[in-house]
C-alpha cells in the first residue's frame, strides 16, 4: 500500500510539474518562417526575439479563456497534492481520499476545456509560418489530461490502510 502510495504521489508531483512546464513555456504551436523556426504559446510569439502573441479581435476571449483554465489547472492541482498529504496523516484507516480525488478530477477539466479551446481556435493558426505543427507544451497538457484523470480515479478509488 505503501509503494501505491508514492507512486501516485510522484506521478501527482510529475503532473504538477509538466503542467507548470507546458502553461510557461512558448511552445503550444511550431511553424518555419522566412526567419526560420518560430514557435508560439500561451504568451509569446518566438522568431529570433520573442513579441506579444498577436491575436484577432475574435480570438481574443478564446485565449485568454485558455490562459485562464491552464492557471486554474496548475492551482486545483496543486491543492490537491496539498489535500493529499493532509488527508494522509489526518484520515482514519479504511477512509477515502474522496476531496484529493475530487479536486483531482476539477484539475482534469480544466486542462480538457483549456487544451480542447486551443485546439478549436488556434490549430494552424500561426503567424508569418508556412507550415506548422504542434508543439511539445501542447503534447505535455494532453499528457497531463490523461494523467489528472487517472489519479483522480484513483484517489477516489483508494483506501488509507
Amino acid at each position: 500500500m505503501l509503494v501505491l502510495l508514492a507512486g501516485i504521489f510522484v506521478v501527482h508531483i510529475a503532473t504538477v510539474i509538466m503542467l507548470f512546464v507546458s502553461t510557461i513555456a512558448n511552445v503550444w504551436m511550431v511553424g518555419s518562417s522566412s526567419f526560420g523556426t518560430a514557435s508560439s504559446g500561451l504568451w509569446v510569439l518566438c522568431n529570433q526575439t520573442c513579441e506579444q502573441l498577436p491575436v484577432n479581435s475574435s480570438d481574443e476571449a478564446s485565449l485568454k479563456a485558455v490562459q485562464a483554465f491552464m492557471i486554474l489547472s496548475i492551482i486545483f492541482s496543486i491543492i490537491a497534492l496539498v489535500m493529499f498529504i493532509v488527508q494522509l496523516f489526518t484520515l482514519e484507516k479504511g477512509k477515502r481520499f474522496y476531496i484529493t480525488g475530487a479536486i483531482m478530477l476539477v484539475c482534469w477539466m480544466c486542462i480538457l476545456i483549456g487544451v480542447s479551446i486551443y485546439t478549436a481556435r488556434f490549430t494552424g493558426k500561426m503567424p508569418e509560418s508556412t507550415s506548422s505543427h504542434h508543439g511539445y507544451c501542447f503534447i505535455l497538457a494532453w499528457i497531463c489530461f490523461c494523467f489528472s484523470f487517472i489519479i483522480g480515479i484513483l484517489y477516489l478509488v483508494l483506501r488509507k490502510k
